[in-house]
């Protein structure tokens, strides 16, 4: 289903409206300071946009997950300079967008005036989709622009009923954009299509692997969910991370996929995960006991390298190893360097951000794909083909 979009909304209709814009500014930071900006950068041709053509914009966002109200370390107060930084121009902290004083601040802003709004998770009603939360929410503006995919999955007061109550409801550039590229890849990819699923747990992913299977040409699984796998072939584990409970599971994958299903042929082993450990490449029937996987072994790599090099579309989500604790960050960076180099022969590639992204950007690869989404949980269920509340209640095209 189609979304309507900011691009597709009258210019000249913008001017002097209030225009309140969900985007995501949930980002890593220390004491009070923004350790990865990627979020906020992606945000900035949205409020631009808006500015640019007079609309008077206010900006709601969460930030971590503050317990029980208002919570000084979770404040998005220090955002408001973050974004003046980039933006280059003033943006005004909103303390309380609950407070009909803040309803006024908004309405005498100047033309293109922005202001940012405390911490949705703030108030109780967030999370619970509240509907007098929303309607508070929404006195702030005339319309509503949603530009925060990585909580669209999320049936959230600023992401879903908001959207009832101020019209247009529209999709802004990012969420556009993340539409199109992760909406494309599974509905009309240029073929072959290749998914490289990694990370810890085979339950976090089964419902993906699922759904991709009959739209892709080949699922590349590696991380320790590939250890369960492992054990569900009869293969000795040692010490690796094994979902037992969900070994049957995967046993049932592995007879129904057949040889869309390629798994790592060998791993990098040790005794304990810690940087300077004694390590060993084995083949994956090889693991002794005692021991435990924690990244696919160079073997692999160039296995999967080649898979990659002759994809012509590849979705990837999830790390190989355990890319924080180097010389296990290895196969993960094998993959980056996969996915750059298909990008450079002409294929899209997409990154379903989370770790993925994150050891993308430890490469220093991330302006070399295609495309890296800013919502891990999102990315993950729009692919396994589930609604996100916060794009189904934005108006139709």
């Amino acid at each position: 289903m189609t979304k309507r979009t900011l691009a597709q909304l009258e210019p000249a209709h913008l001017d002097g409206q209030r225009v309140v814009v969900r985007v995501d500014l949930n980002v890593p930071m220390t004491d009070g300071k923004v350790t990865d900006d990627t979020r906020i950068r992606a945000s900035l041709p949205t409020i631009r946009y808006l500015h640019d053509r007079g609309a008077r914009v206010v900006l709601m966002s969460h930030l971590g997950r503050p317990k029980g109200g208002p919570d000084s370390k979770y404040s998005l107060k220090p955002l408001a300079r973050e974004l003046e930084k980039q933006l280059g121009f003033p943006v005004t902290f909103v303390a309380d967008p609950t407070s009909a004083d803040a309803a006024a601040k908004v309405r005498h802003m100047p033309r293109g005036g922005v202001a940012l709004a405390e911490n949705t998770r703030f108030y109780p009603g967030e999370e619970k989709n509240d509907a007098a939360l929303a309607d508070q929410f929404a006195a702030l503006g005339d319309m509503y622009v949603n530009d925060a995919f990585g909580s669209a999955h999320r049936a959230h007061a600023s992401t879903e009923a908001i959207a009832h109550r101020l019209k247009p409801a529209v999709a802004g550039f990012l969420m556009e954009k993340e539409l199109q590229f992760l909406g494309d890849a599974v509905d009309h990819p240029r073929r072959p299509l290749v998914a490289i699923l990694g990370g810890a747990k085979i339950s976090g992913k089964i419902d993906l692997v699922e759904a991709l299977l009959p739209k892709v040409d080949r699922i590349l699984i590696g991380g320790a969910m590939a250890c369960t796998f492992f054990k569900a072939m009869g293969f000795e584990t040692g010490n690796s991370l094994v979902e037992a409970d969900r070994v049957s599971m995967a046993k049932a994958l592995l007879d129904k996929a057949g040889e869309k299903l390629v798994l790592p042929t060998g791993a990098v082993i040790a005794r304990k995960l810690e940087a300077g450990a004694e390590t060993r490449e084995v083949a994956r029937d090889q693991v002794p006991v005692g021991w435990a996987v924690f990244d696919i072994d160079s073997a692999t790599v160039k296995t999967f390298g080649e898979i990659v090099a002759g994809a012509k579309t590849v979705i990837w989500n999830g790390p190989m190893g355990v890319f924080e604790t180097p010389p296990f960050d290895a196969g993960t960076l094998g993959v980056a360097r996969a996915l750059a180099a298909a990008t450079g022969a002409g294929a899209v590639t997409i990154v379903g951000g989370g770790d993925s992204a994150a050891a993308l950007a430890a490469a220093g690869l991330d302006d070399q794909v295609t495309h890296v989404s800013t919502g891990g949980g999102a990315s993950l269920e729009f692919l396994e083909g589930k609604p996100l509340p916060g794009v189904v209640a934005l108006d139709n095209a």
